[in-house]
């Protein structure tokens, strides 16, 4: 059991910068697959930053791809997402995800339904 908790959500003007970080509490936090969606109103939950367990292997969706930066800290059992150049769509609800994976593997997943473990999700507002 995974128990996922994000923070660093809020308003920032265009152009600005935020970085989320997603808490997790349960064992072996480098054993799963960490990532980041978004859901923005009226529309379907989609992906947006992948790690790996292994901390190395990422993939962005085009839409963040060179703005957005994910991260993980074994250690410390979380996984970040740093957002530069943010833009007005942007905005929604972002939310952090887990899945098994197996020790320090390669594997990352870009699906919803390919994750078991969610957070509750923190607001990020982008104002034009």
């Amino acid at each position: 059991q995974v128990q996922l908790v994000e923070s660093g959500g809020g308003l920032v003007q265009a152009g600005g910068s935020l970085r989320l970080s997603c808490a997790a509490s349960g064992r072996a936090f480098s054993t799963y697959a960490m990532g980041w969606f978004r859901q923005a109103p009226g529309k379907e939950r989609e992906f947006v930053a992948a790690v790996a367990a292994n901390g190395r292997t990422t993939y962005y969706a085009d839409s963040v791809k060179g703005r957005f930066t994910i991260s993980r800290d074994n250690a410390k059992n979380t996984v970040s997402l740093q957002m530069n150049s943010l833009k007005p769509e942007d905005t929604a609800v972002f939310y952090c995800a887990a899945r098994a994976s197996g020790f320090y593997t390669a594997y990352y997943y870009t699906r919803p339904d390919d994750y078991t473990y969610w957070g509750q999700g923190t607001q990020v507002t982008v104002s034009s």
